[in-house]
């Protein structure tokens, strides 16, 4: 994309944005003349991709591209690095791609922050634009990044990135700044947005957002400085080990199982004789004794 600037002024230029710029003594043109005998709107820079054409407005003078008078009859090619002369004050036109531009302690700053803006529009060249902590956007050339784009605001819009978000800011311009096609006055801006300021528009590079992160749960330390104990897994000895109760501990001693067996009539029957032969023997036992007792109390006794 190329340039308009004053050859004793370098820093006062406009690029030549797409469908033309104008020159004269009026604040509202995009390149303002201040020389004697200037007209209000004194020419317009038509363009038409990489095409620049010269014209003046009917009635201008006094105006010259290298060294040769021009007239308000047609319109004239311009190639870079031609000078046009227009009442005493000299401008060029340049392409800023082929100028070594040295690195300032700003365009450092600018990396730093990693956010940038790159130009959807041809006429742009998809330029891309580094963002500073705080960036103003407009048709100044005070502003931090100069478009020479005839329907925006000369300070439209700012750009701002705190703690590594950024936030834009409309500063009142007349046609609007968009945020994927929504007019805003004030919000944050993401990576992958669309930025317009009018129909300007620019995609958003930058890091990606905190929720896009996975966050690392963090191991747990050992206490006082002591090694983790590991814990290993047990095999089929230990695990069958681990599971009986320990000996010794009566509460977890087991207790054993009494089976009963009910007797068959056959062993009923076997048991009943033996019953009533041992209580016979008593008896006659008991009577045997008696009878002796009885004996040696009557021999005593006589």
């Amino acid at each position: 994309m190329l340039k308009l600037r004053f050859k004793d002024n370098p820093n006062q230029s406009v690029w030549l944005v797409e469908p033309k710029v104008t020159l004269g003594g009026s604040p509202e043109n995009d390149l303002v003349l201040s020389g004697m005998n200037t007209q209000m709107h004194h020419a317009e820079i038509l363009v038409q991709h990489e095409q620049v054409q010269m014209q003046l407005v009917q009635g201008a003078g006094d105006t010259f591209i290298n060294e040769r008078r021009i007239n308000a009859d047609r319109a004239y090619p311009l190639a870079i690095n031609d000078v046009i002369r227009i009442c005493g004050q000299e401008l060029q036109l340049i392409d800023p791609k082929r100028e070594p531009r040295p690195k300032s302690k700003k365009r450092a700053t600018e990396e730093n922050t990693g956010w940038a803006l790159k130009a959807n529009s041809a006429a742009l060249s998809n330029r891309v634009y580094s963002l500073a902590e705080t960036t103003v956007i407009g048709r100044s050339n005070d502003c931090d990044i100069s478009l020479g784009a005839a329907h925006l605001s000369r300070r439209h819009a700012s750009l701002h990135v705190k703690n590594g978000l950024l936030y834009v800011k409309d500063l009142g311009s007349s046609n609007g700044t968009y945020l994927n096609g929504e007019r805003i006055a004030e919000t944050r801006v993401k990576r992958g947005d669309e930025l317009c300021f009018d129909t300007l528009s620019f995609g958003v590079i930058g890091p990606s957002d905190e929720l896009d992160k996975t966050t690392v749960r963090s191991v747990a330390k050992p206490v006082s400085g002591k090694p983790a104990a590991s814990v290993s897994k047990p095999t089929g000895e230990n695990k069958a080990a681990q599971q009986r109760p320990p000996q010794g501990t009566a509460s977890n001693r087991a207790k054993p199982k009494v089976s009963v067996t009910k007797p068959t009539p056959e062993q009923v029957q076997s048991v009943e004789p033996a019953t009533k032969s041992s209580g016979g023997g008593l008896i006659i036992g008991a009577v045997v004794l008696l009878a002796v007792a009885v004996g040696v109390w009557w021999m005593s006794q006589s």
